[in-house]
């Protein structure tokens, strides 16, 4: 239903930029309206692209994506979670969030600094 690689390459200009987006903004930027069978649908796929990115010894992308209520992710990516066991909404989360972000953002920062794999942000 989606492409992968499209969507991998938007998330890492997305970080070498910065920015956090929502689902339904990434959603949006592949040309598909906010449904929650989309929403699921990508959540599979932002699995797949940290998986991905582990394989590579890359940081995960999937925490930049946040929805609009709160800017955090949703339960699913909480739930992934092996090295977090606390509440998934609140100062708490948000810390730990933060933290996560940092990494992707400084990586791939870097890595279009240094000409690497990346585009421009996502429309």
């Amino acid at each position: 239903m989606f492409d992968i690689d499209h969507i991998e390459a938007l998330l890492q200009a997305s970080a070498a930029a910065g920015r956090r987006v929502s689902y339904s903004e990434l959603l949006l930027a592949i040309g598909q309206r906010f449904t929650r069978p989309r929403m699921r649908a990508l959540c599979k796929v932002l699995d797949e692209i940290d998986n991905r990115a582990a394989a590579a010894g890359q940081p995960e992308l999937a925490a930049l994506v946040v929805r609009e209520s709160d800017r955090l992710p949703g339960q699913g990516w909480w739930v992934a979670r092996i090295d977090y066991a606390g509440a998934w909404e609140g100062p708490e989360a948000r810390t730990y969030l933060d933290k996560v972000q940092r990494v992707a953002i400084a990586y791939w920062s870097k890595q279009e600094a240094g000409g690497g794999r990346v585009s421009g942000p996502p429309a």
